[in-house]
């Protein structure tokens, strides 16, 4: 089943802007009474079929609505530095959305290199990475936060900041993170955190993990830290 994105779906029948129309009839060569779901971000899964291939107003009958569709018992938000190469952000940001991460804040530290980003980019990639792995939630992308007026903020769930200094004592992942917890993860830049931010995030209950042996990439890491998540609550 073909899924498509709309936000501001409420009748029985939805009619797919021009972009959509035509690529659900020129490329994906939909016929009527074909199936087609559409998501709506906020949870909901539309499940229809397709009643006029126009290729401008390719139009879909609602049979059925599926509510908090594969909703997960925790929620995820990762802080994550940007980085030199917008690529390697962009990459981190579709596989984290696939695997199931609710919030993503580029997090701007002492050794950030890039503190801006392509918004609009990201969350058009956002959106392809949602459809595309059927996810009903939009992943929510914030502006980008001083290391220091994040952590200051108050936040639910377990607070978790991944380093590589092994000056400081840190666990993994799975000894501080229990089973449908909501979590916070920091991931600092390529120069890693400066022990300042570690220390004023520890001092804000943050604990530090890290995660295994090798050293990764920021967007290595950022996967790793979400997919740790992902499996612990299997």
């Amino acid at each position: 089943m073909q899924i498509f994105y709309a936000p501001d779906i409420s009748d029985d029948i939805y009619i797919l802007d021009e972009k959509e129309s035509r690529h659900s009839v020129r490329v994906l060569r939909l016929k009527k009474g074909d199936p087609a779901g559409i998501i709506d971000g906020k949870g909901n899964l539309y499940q229809g079929t397709i009643i006029d291939p126009d290729v401008k107003h390719c139009s879909v009958r609602i049979l059925n609505k599926i509510e908090n569709y594969e909703k997960r018992n925790y929620s995820l938000h990762i802080a994550i530095s940007p980085l030199r190469n917008p690529g390697r952000l962009e990459w981190f940001t579709e596989k984290c959305v696939e695997i199931g991460t609710d919030e993503i804040t580029p997090l701007i530290c002492t050794n950030t290199e890039k503190h801006s980003i392509k918004k609009d980019r990201l969350q058009n990639l956002i959106i392809s990475a949602m459809k595309q792995s059927l996810k009903a939630k939009l992943t929510k992308l914030n502006d980008p936060s001083g290391f220091n007026d994040f952590i200051s903020m108050k936040r639910k769930g377990k607070l978790i900041i991944a380093h590589c200094n092994s000056r400081f004592s840190r666990d993994s992942i799975k000894d501080v993170y229990g089973k449908g917890e909501d979590a916070v993860i920091l991931i600092g830049p390529e120069g890693d955190f400066s022990e300042e931010e570690i220390l004023a995030a520890t001092e804000r209950d943050y604990c530090p993990v890290h995660l295994g042996p090798s050293r990764l990439r920021t967007e290595t890491a950022g996967i790793a830290a979400c997919h740790s998540v992902y499996l612990i609550n299997q």
